[in-house]
């Protein structure tokens, strides 16, 4: 809401600065986005009045005016289109100073002496219009300073209020507001009913009540559509951030702005049979006053007479029925339309107007007919126009009725910390437009006015008294509280401790998009489905995603196509996958490395980063989960390398995967160097072991180590798990200490050397004992991996 100080100080004026009346607003819980002059510095501007127009003697485009400034008459060389004698005009006198520091001096354009300017609303600064001189009001005192005449030193203030505060959407509200702040009177606008002077209607029926309750009107013959809106009129509009149409249009507005109702006004001699408010045919169309057609849903609730739709209602008028220069005979409409009727339906086709903003969020329904009668005397006084009856249609079974509320000032006190005396209670209360009642001792019966839509329980009445009242005079109480240390499960690991090792390996947290592009997606898991947006931002970003990754690409790919050639990015997030109980949420983690293995510097070789340079980072990560052991098992994931991909997993159960980016991927990101990925869900992870405690045994330890000549292709975790198979209870600890390949080793073949240590805690084993399990282990490695001692 963007409206004009001196405007409202019409209204109500408290003896506050500009400054100090914006704080209180803000403080009142109705923001104070910024506050700017109406027009730029200028000095030495005043009214003249064009006496006579001459057409200049060496130019074919300008002319040679003769200005009276009430003490003399000046001449002036102007090139408007619409200088000519008669008008009243805005004069930059010899030294005066427009905006811009740009000085007046005596000239001579084309041999014709000029003293001074006639002003655009562009040169003065009051706007981009340069297409011919400001024409003031024909009783524009001459000779006055025009930012007197105009009310220039004023500012232009723009509230930021939250969709529940409607009722200050206009002047009539943050005056209501601003006089119950500072206990000032309000002079409201005198709404008293216009007599008709012919008995001229036009019908209207209701088929949705429910949608629109109640619709006034009224026919309004000899309308001068030419005529000219005061420059008071076309000043506040535009100080509010609406530009001057027509006077019909500006009429419409202005009382939009000044009490919160939305008019619209109809071409009288355009419309056939009668207005019918009912919602839309499915294949209807409008064509509306900005240009476009749009093809209406069944949803949509209409302004509509015999010719089909008039206006999409709430939202915006239609082409056809719309008020221009021909027209003589305007039906004026002013409606109650229900919020729920009207919320998304702008949006829905890409519209966003003053109306619909105000009807989304509702307004008074009992404001139609003052708003009909204030636009009545307006029309009358600029365009001349003849009133007929008000006619009002309404269904009183369909309107919002008023909050009652019962109010306890023992509540009240307790919920503010603070003892406010009930007379001040009841004059706030009184002041926003609240009926109140006494219902006994220090409680009331309060019935919320018409406006306040949001008023519904005891609560919303107390924060009234608290924004009125000041939340700055509320007093600061410590709250007090026995605070005891807090226990924390052994087995529950924190995600941030997960997140620190990441970060201490050379990782940065990214945050992505949850919506991701669906081709990507499609790509990179064929078999899932993702959940796709009713509302998208963009049609890249169409799909909820079911892994962390696709973000992680893109922005690895935005890095690299930036010369950022090495890249480590994790994220912790949730992935969605429908499922047949509705959506599955899934917290994750995932990771993403590419380029070198080291960081730029004399000790970098320039070796790429590979699989088990990631593998380890994992590794340690998953090392922070106490007693629980992790498997890398050979896999299969269609967004990663047939090649290099393995299943990470805990007690046998698939916990993430693990590997290089799949070429595939690769390429349709253009991403060309080896990229790997892991991804983790944490529901699975985030859970240690309790620690139990075993006695350390005061006998000696007996190692062994062992080393066996296997295929190439053996995993090295089978061959671990089979020998701590076959090595017994007292095996105290098992370590691979090297893996060899070359001299002396088959080219398919290499070497696997293990070190065993074992223990037992209450007697020293023997060394037959160790021989007999150190035969067992190597009997099983021959016979399951055609292993051979190396020797």
């Amino acid at each position: 809401m963007k409206f004009s100080e001196q405007w409202l100080r019409e209204w109500v004026n408290p003896d506050i600065g500009s400054q100090a009346l914006m704080d209180q607003i803000t403080m009142a819980g109705l923001e104070v986005d910024g506050a700017e002059p109406v027009a730029e510095s200028f000095e030495g501007v005043i009214v003249a009045e064009v006496t006579e127009c001459e057409q200049h003697p060496n130019a074919d485009k300008l002319q040679v005016c003769h200005v009276n400034t009430g003490t003399e008459t000046v001449q002036v060389v102007c090139g408007a289109p619409n200088a000519r004698a008669g008008i009243k005009v805005a004069l930059a006198t010899v030294g005066g100073v427009l905006p811009g520091d740009f000085k007046i001096k005596k000239a001579k354009l084309r041999q014709v002496e000029s003293h001074g300017m006639l002003c655009s609303e562009k040169e003065l600064g009051l706007s981009d219009n340069h297409e011919g001189i400001l024409e003031l009001a024909e009783d524009a005192p001459v000779g006055e300073d025009l930012r007197d005449v105009l009310g220039l030193n004023d500012l232009a203030i723009e509230v930021d209020l939250t969709p529940n505060r409607a009722d200050c959407l206009s002047i009539a509200g943050i005056a209501r507001e601003v006089g119950v702040l500072n206990q000032t009177p309000v002079s409201a606008t005198d709404l008293k009913p216009v007599a008709p002077v012919h008995d001229d209607t036009f019908p209207v029926t209701l088929e949705d009540t429910a949608g629109c309750p109640r619709y006034a009107g009224r026919v309004l013959n000899n309308v001068n559509v030419a005529a000219q809106s005061p420059i008071w009129m076309v000043e506040r509009l535009r100080r509010s951030g609406i530009r001057s149409i027509d006077p019909v249009v500006d009429v419409t507005n202005y009382v939009m702005l000044e009490l919160g109702q939305p008019l619209h006004g109809f071409d009288l001699d355009r419309l056939k049979g009668g207005i019918v408010v009912r919602r839309a045919k499915t294949g209807e169309k409008l064509e509306l006053l900005d240009g476009q057609t749009i093809d209406l849903t069944d949803d949509v609730l209409l302004i509509t007479d015999g010719n089909g739709p008039l206006a999409m209602a709430g939202v915006m008028g239609g082409e056809q029925s719309g008020v221009n220069t021909d027209t003589r005979r305007v039906f004026l409409e002013s409606a109650f339309f229900a919020p729920i009727e009207i919320a998304g339906r702008a949006r829905q086709y890409g519209l966003h107007t003053d109306a619909s903003h105000r009807f989304e969020r509702g307004v008074d329904p009992s404001l139609q007919e003052s708003a009909v009668e204030r636009a009545t005397q307006l029309l009358m006084d600029i365009c001349g126009a003849e009133p007929g009856p008000l006619v009002v249609e309404e269904d009183r079974s369909q309107l919002p009725e008023p909050a009652k509320i019962e109010l306890s000032a023992d509540t009240a006190t307790s919920s503010l910390g603070l003892n406010i005396d009930v007379a001040e209670i009841e004059r706030i209360l009184t002041g926003l437009g609240f009926e109140v009642s006494a219902s006994g001792e220090g409680r009331w019966a309060v019935t919320a006015p018409s406006w306040r839509f949001d008023m519904e329980i005891e609560a919303d009445l107390i924060e009234e008294i608290a924004r009125i009242y000041g939340y700055n005079r509320l007093p600061v109480t410590v709250p007090k509280a026995a605070l005891g240390p807090r226990g924390r499960a052994e087995q529950k690991v924190s995600t941030d401790l997960l997140v620190d090792r990441l970060a201490s390996l050379g990782y940065q947290e990214a945050i992505t998009y949850s919506f991701v592009e669906p081709g990507l997606q499609a790509a990179m898991f064929p078999k899932e489905h993702g959940i796709e947006l009713a509302n998208p931002i963009s049609a890249d970003m169409s799909v909820m995603r079911v892994s962390l990754w696709p973000g992680l690409l893109k922005a690895v790919s935005h890095n690299l196509n930036r010369q950022q050639e090495r890249v480590r990015l994790f994220e912790t997030g949730l992935r969605f996958r429908a499922t047949d109980n509705g959506t599955e949420q899934v917290p994750m983690l995932a990771g993403i490395a590419t380029g070198s293995r080291l960081p730029k510097g004399w000790y970098e070789t320039g070796e790429a980063l590979d699989f088990f340079d990631v593998k380890g980072d994992v590794e340690q990560v998953l090392g922070l989960i106490k007693g629980v052991g992790f498997e890398f098992v050979p896999g299969q994931h269609s967004a990663l390398h047939p090649g290099q991909c393995a299943r990470i997993e805990r007690n046998g159960k698939l916990v993430g995967y693990i590997g290089a980016l799949h070429p595939n991927q690769a390429r349709q990101l253009e991403i060309k160097q080896p990229t790997f990925m892991f991804e983790l869900r944490l529901d699975k992870v985030l859970k240690a072991e309790l620690p139990s405690f075993t006695p350390l045994s005061r006998y000696p330890a007996s190692t062994r180590d062992l080393a066996v000549v296997v295929d190439e292709d053996t995993p090295v975790s089978e061959l671990v798990n089979s020998v701590r198979e076959k090595a017994g209870e007292d095996l105290e600890n098992l370590t691979l200490f090297d893996i060899y390949r070359g001299k002396g080793i088959d080219s398919q073949r290499k070497s696997v050397a293990l070190g065993l240590t074992w223990q037992n805690p209450s007697r020293t084993l023997t060394d037959d004992e160790i021989n007999n399990l150190m035969d067992s282990i190597i009997t099983t490695l021959q016979t399951r991996f055609d292993a051979a001692l190396r020797s």
